[in-house]
This record gives C-alpha cells, structure tokens and sequence, in this order.
C-alpha cells in the first residue's frame, strides 16, 4: 500500500499523452509555433470543458510562449460590455488537469464578476507544447505562470499593473513561486495548494486515515535515506527511458474500478473527479487509463524546494483551502512561511481537497476570491 501511495502522490497528473499537433489560432499574441519541430499543433475549437459556458462573458482559444520557447495554449475569457482598461488573472492547475477542468471553471467565474482571466495548460501537458509529454518541471511550471503574464500584459484591454494569478492544487505551489520570483505579479491567490516539491521529496505527511473529526492527523516524511532509494530508482529508470526520448511513463493509479475500502478516502475521491464524467478530461494527465506522469519526472520535485524563499515574499496573498482537505497543510505551513504582510488563510468549513476542484458540493468561495482580488488589483 504504501508504495502504491507514494506513486500516487507523485502521479497526481492526467496528460493525454498524444502528440496533438497545433495549428495557427485567431487571437493569439503570435503566430503560433510548436516548441518541437516533429509536429504541427491542432487546437481543438469546440467547447469541451467540463463546465458549461457562461453567456455573461467572451471566450476564445489563444497561444503564446515562454522563455523555454515552449507553446502554451489557453482559453481567454472576457467579461461583455465592458469599458477601458481592465484587472486580470491567470490561472492554472490542478497537477495533472487541463484548462478544460478546474482552472477553466475559476477563470469563467471570475470573468463573469469583471476581471479579463486566462487558463492555460501548462507546458508538457493538454494542448500546449513540450516534449516529451507529460514532463513536470519546478522551474518551468513556474516560468508558466509568467510567461502568462507576459501575455496578459500585452492585450489592449488589460491594465499591466493590475495582474494577478491563481493556482489550483499542485499549481499553488508553483503560483507562490511565481509571485516570489516575478515582481509584476500583484496579488496570488491559491485553492487547495499543494507544494509538489516538498510531497515528492517527503511523500504525505499525514495518517492516511482521517480522525474522528474527519481531519487529518501529521505524521513523519520521508527520511533522507527514504529519499536516497526513490532517487536510485528513478535514476535507474532513465537507461530505458533515454532509450525512448524519456517518453516512458509511470501508471494511472486513479482507475475507480481498483478502489476498495482499504484505499485511502481522498484517492478515491481523485479516482472520482478525473476518471467519472463528473471530470473526466480525455486531455488530462490524471484522467488517461494508459499512464500517467513521466517516470523520471519527479527528480527535480524532489530535489528543488520551490518555497525556500518564501519569507521573502511581499506580494497579497489568500491561500484557501478545505477543513478537511487532506492537503491542508500544505496551506497552513505556507502560510506561515511566507513574509507578506497582507496574507490570509482562508479554511472553508467541511470541504474536502476535491470539493474545491468543481461546484458540485457549491463551496468554492468564488466571493472571496473576487474581494481579494478587487482589493489588491484595484485602480
């Protein structure tokens, strides 16, 4: 079990792993050019989210790059009847998840209450570009986030002084990142945050069973011995997987079919987000029955605490996150760490982790995010 758990925890991805080809979209800051040369990028221009589309906002598919030269692909959403220059967030996450999912969902939201918002799909995954596919990278999920910036930045509509971005789940992390790192960035906002470089280099800290009180309870990480074995093993993974152009994947753990009552609860509730029609994604990591994340693509999650700075941090901060998320920590310890002097920790009383990836349960606090983007993306 606890191998099954530990690969899980640095699973929690749904990258449809083909290589989809992207040809040139309207709207986009540049013509849109593939980071690989092997293939041309095909976007799809239906509307496939896993939410419906609001009538109260201006959706469109656009493509931009990062500094890596890597194609991101995501969806702008523009609230109607609207005047001058505008705030505006970027948005993604969950690790695993596609702009269709959960990080689409907040941006139509906050659309809709008068902020211009982007979902993008982050490099190596969904309909952005990078290969091989399905690689996470500390520095470049992070260089996501700004590259966004970037983008958001050069539209008409849109005051660059008044930018801000939310992270989903394993993006929260890399959001704080972000906002550690890029200046411009003038409020951060997460929703049930995870920090994928401290869970893959610790694994959960916590009991995997919930208390009495349907919280979670702290348990020890991983020992530097512990993080020594997982290190051999992904290094003796990379012979065949540099065989394959790295292209060699770990297994889907989240299939609904496997769980039992022995399964740990918030697994069970992954496996029935991503792999139900609740949020099934056929694009998303988490969500494809063949495999998952690249198998030598957590080393530099292990290896590179993206929080090491983050009492440095003077940027607004509001971390949300479920009463009983097992994740909660991540927030918790976070918040703590972190040196902004305009900060909060925002508990939503009896959510889950997943509770706050859709609607379903209505306890996303979509009004506490737009007070405090409001108020730190005000005029």
């Amino acid at each position: 079990m606890k191998r099954i758990i530990l690969t899980i925890a640095s699973n929690l991805a749904m990258a449809s792993c083909q290589n989809k080809q992207v040809n040139n979209t309207e709207n986009t800051q540049t013509e849109a050019q593939p980071s690989n040369t092997e293939n041309t990028m095909t976007l799809t221009q239906e509307w496939d989210k896993i939410f419906p589309k609001s009538e109260k906002v201006d959706h469109r598919k656009v493509t931009f790059k990062n500094r890596y030269g890597i194609t991101l692909v995501a969806d702008l959403y523009t609230p109607k009847n609207t005047q001058g220059k505008l705030a505006a967030i970027a948005v993604s996450g969950p690790f695993g998840a596609v702009k269709e999912q959960s990080s689409g969902l907040y941006a139509q939201t906050l659309a809709e209450r008068g902020f211009v918002t982007l979902a993008f799909d982050p490099s190596f995954t969904g309909e952005s570009s990078g290969e091989p596919r399905n690689m996470p990278s500390p520095e470049i999920n992070t260089e996501d986030f700004s590259a966004a910036v970037d983008f958001l930045g050069s539209l008409e509509n849109v005051d660059r002084e008044r930018i801000g971005i939310l992270g989903i789940c394993g993006y929260g992390g890399f959001a704080l990142n972000a906002a550690l790192s890029d200046t411009r960035i003038k409020a951060v906002g997460t929703s049930t945050m995870y920090d994928m470089t401290r869970i893959s280099a610790n694994g959960y800290e916590i009991k995997m069973t919930p208390n009495a009180q349907g919280t979670y309870d702290r348990a020890p990480g991983n020992t530097p011995e512990a993080r020594r074995k997982m290190k051999e093993q992904m290094n003796n993974a990379r012979w065949e997987s540099a065989k394959k152009g790295y292209a060699s994947y770990l297994p889907n753990n989240l299939d609904p079919k496997t769980i039992t009552p022995e399964t740990p609860k918030f697994i069970a509730e992954y496996a029935d987000f991503y792999r139900t029609e609740r949020g099934f994604h056929p694009r998303a990591v988490n969500s494809n029955p063949e495999h998952s994340w690249a198998d030598t693509g957590m080393l530099p999650l292990i290896n590179m605490p993206i929080l090491h700075y983050a009492a440095e941090m003077q940027t607004p901060a509001l971390l949300v996150h479920g009463e009983k998320a097992h994740s909660r920590y991540f927030s918790e310890d976070a918040y703590k760490q972190i040196g902004s002097k305009d900060k909060e920790l925002y508990i939503v009383p009896d959510a889950t982790h997943v509770d706050l990836y859709d609607n379903k349960a209505g306890k996303i606090p979509f009004d506490k995010f737009e007070e405090f983007y409001k108020k730190n993306l005000a005029n």
